[in-house]
């Protein structure tokens, strides 16, 4: 058995998979304030799914930063308590056992990958087009972290072939300008949005003034596309993956998956671009169920 943990800022989820990825278990409770707690929660998580099952089964979590290969400790979390934590090391002298802990970017990737939108491929890139831009990168079935613990994090490069349209003096909280989380994630989708005078509370609002013709929100949409474009067509000239799926609110975006293959090509090298981009399987769930397939040799 495979227990995951999706580590959110609002919420701890759990799920226990058999063998064969049948989900046998799954309960979430309110992410709690303190590093104490947040340890005594998942640890409390994974005994009740243990009992259930009457199962004893193999950790992975995905969380909201990554643990540095250099102090073994959590970094760049947005829930910031974890920061500077030896959560690795604190959690398996509770479990008495190894535990696998990556971005929780990471997990949607290997998650799609092994039973969601990309299985059967080799090379996956997974792109969340949320609050923030996250990504991951799974190499035959396993999750790449890189050196230091950083891969697939295309979203804090520039945005490459900037143009004056896409100046904005919005730093990213990472500390640069102009990064691409800061044009195509839903943060940045409806500031640009209101940058051009449109009048919106959330991105939902904005496609649908799309669909009704709306000449401000069309505009926005195709900066929108073009921007992704570019940011994606930085990944393809990198990595070349076989296939890209997109997670996050705007991943639901039906329109997106026509504009991109219109788009795309223009800015990969050689003009040309067979690269599938897909919407994700597991939604929501792929983050739990993508920490539970960080043991996929079980």
């Amino acid at each position: 058995m495979r227990i995951g943990i999706d580590l959110g800022g609002t919420k701890i989820e759990a799920v226990a998979l058999s063998q064969q990825g049948l989900e046998l278990h799954r309960k979430r409770v309110v992410t709690p304030k303190t590093y104490p707690e947040i340890v005594n929660a998942i640890v409390g998580l994974i005994e009740d799914a243990e009992q259930i099952t009457q199962q004893t089964g193999t950790v992975g979590i995905g969380i909201p930063g990554i643990v540095s290969s250099v102090t073994q400790k959590v970094k760049n979390s947005n829930t910031t308590c974890l920061n500077g934590k030896m959560l690795t090391h604190d959690l398996e002298n509770r479990l008495k056992r190894s535990v696998r802990i990556t971005n929780d970017a990471n997990c949607f990737a290997v998650s799609e990958a092994t039973d969601g939108a990309a299985r059967g491929y080799s090379v996956v890139f997974g792109a969340i087009l949320g609050t923030g831009c996250g990504g991951g990168v799974v190499f035959n079935g396993q999750v790449h972290n890189g050196r230091n613990g950083i891969a697939a994090e295309w979203g804090h490069n520039p945005l490459p072939w900037l143009t004056d349209a896409d100046k904005h003096d919005t730093r990213c909280f990472c500390g640069a300008e102009h990064c691409i989380e800061t044009f195509v994630s839903g943060t940045g989708f409806l500031r640009d949005f209101h940058a051009l005078g449109g009048n919106a509370k959330g991105c939902e609002d904005i496609i649908a003034l799309v669909e009704q013709g709306d000449s401000t929100a069309i505009q926005a949409f195709d900066r929108f596309i073009d921007r992704l474009s570019r940011g994606l067509a930085q990944v393809i000239n990198t990595i070349d993956p076989d296939i890209i799926v997109l997670g996050g609110g705007l991943s639901q975006v039906d329109r997106i998956y026509d504009a991109l293959p219109q788009c795309l090509p223009q800015y990969v090298l050689g003009k040309e671009c067979s690269t599938q981009i897909v919407k994700n399987v597991f939604g929501a769930s792929s983050g739990v169920r993508g920490a539970a397939w960080l043991w996929p040799e079980q």
